[in-house]
């Protein structure tokens, strides 16, 4: 019995000393922060966008008192029209739950909400994080933004994060543009990257464009990062006047 017992604890210590495996597979930094990001985006029926928010305008209130609102925006450039896109932030996804039960029982953001439900013909959301390198950022003055999307090639930060980083740091470093935020997706379309820009105007962000497409430092870096891209597409946004972001 004594030769057994002193096998046995034996063989407890040497699983509890032996070292943690760790995958292989691994695609990026680990996620520690909690915090992430709702993008929604609203496709308007014709001839309703105004209608709609100017609506939102006046009960906004209603619903920013659950949880923040990072910016809303109509969409002036890209892809579809009457187009509106919103980002909100949850601290977890807990919050997010209750703040959903929260919103189900406010009675007077419920009886807005029915009517104007009418007034939007298609509805879009991803779950995103801020990637760990890039923190949300404030423009000090109004302006328009820029959203670009990027798929990315399968595999994650770990594959194309590097390249991506230095070709966007290669444009902010030189003054073509402000970051605002760099978003990864979570849930929705996967090996998706979200840029967020700020230019002072439609034309400041066009003059920025061909002066960085002639800068051999920016072109340099963009054609490494290309290697891990399959495809990009953007939309020009202009803040509304309740936009925390101007």
């Amino acid at each position: 019995m004594l030769v057994l017992r002193s096998g046995l604890t034996r063989a407890l210590a040497a699983r509890t000393l032996a070292p943690q495996v760790r995958s292989s597979f691994a695609t990026g930094p680990r996620q520690y922060d909690g915090t992430f990001y709702e993008f929604r985006t609203y496709c308007l029926k014709p001839s309703k966008m105004n209608e709609f928010l100017e609506n939102i305008k006046k009960n906004i209130h209603l619903r920013t008192a659950h949880s923040e609102l990072v910016g809303f925006w109509s969409v002036e450039f890209g892809g579809r029209m009457n187009k509106v896109f919103h980002i909100w932030k949850y601290d977890n996804f807990a919050h997010r739950t209750e703040v959903r039960k929260s919103v189900a029982k406010n009675k007077d953001w419920q009886q807005f909400l029915t009517p104007n439900l009418a007034l939007i013909d298609e509805q879009e959301f991803e779950i995103t994080y801020l990637v760990p390198w890039c923190k949300l950022e404030k423009p000090a003055k109004e302006g328009v933004y820029e959203l670009v999307i990027f798929q990315m090639k399968p595999g994650g930060p770990a594959l194309w994060g590097d390249a991506f980083r230095r070709a966007l740091n290669a444009h902010v470093d030189l003054g073509y543009s402000k970051l605002v935020g760099v978003f990864h997706t979570e849930y929705g379309a996967l090996n998706r990257v979200h840029v967020l820009w700020w230019n002072e105007s439609a034309d400041s962000r066009a003059a920025g464009r061909h002066q960085s497409h002639e800068d051999p430092r920016v072109v340099a870096a963009v054609r490494e990062s290309v290697n891990y891209l399959v495809s990009q597409q953007n939309m020009l946004l202009l803040p509304t006047s309740f936009s925390p972001l101007k």
